[in-house]
C-alpha cells in the first residue's frame, strides 16, 4: 500500500468523508507507518478484528 494512498484514506477518515476503514493484515504494516508519523495519531482508534486485520476510525476527542 503506497503512502499516497494511506495518507488519503486518512484524510478522508479525518473530514468524515469516510466513518471507518477496514485494513487487511498483509496491509497492516505499511498502513501503521504512515499513521504514526501524523499529529493527529490519537485521535485514529484501531479496533483489532479476527485474523489480524484492522478497522480505523477517527474519533473527534484524542484517546489518552
Amino acid at each position: 500500500m503506497k503512502e499516497e494512498i494511506v495518507t488519503d484514506i486518512l484524510n478522508r477518515l479525518m473530514t468524515g468523508e469516510l466513518s471507518e476503514y477496514y485494513v487487511k493484515n498483509d496491509d497492516f504494516m505499511e498502513f501503521r507507518k504512515v499513521l504514526v508519523k501524523r499529529n493527529d495519531f490519537k485521535h485514529f482508534r484501531g479496533i483489532s478484528q479476527r485474523g489480524g486485520d484492522v478497522l480505523y476510525q477517527y474519533l473527534k476527542e484524542p484517546r489518552s
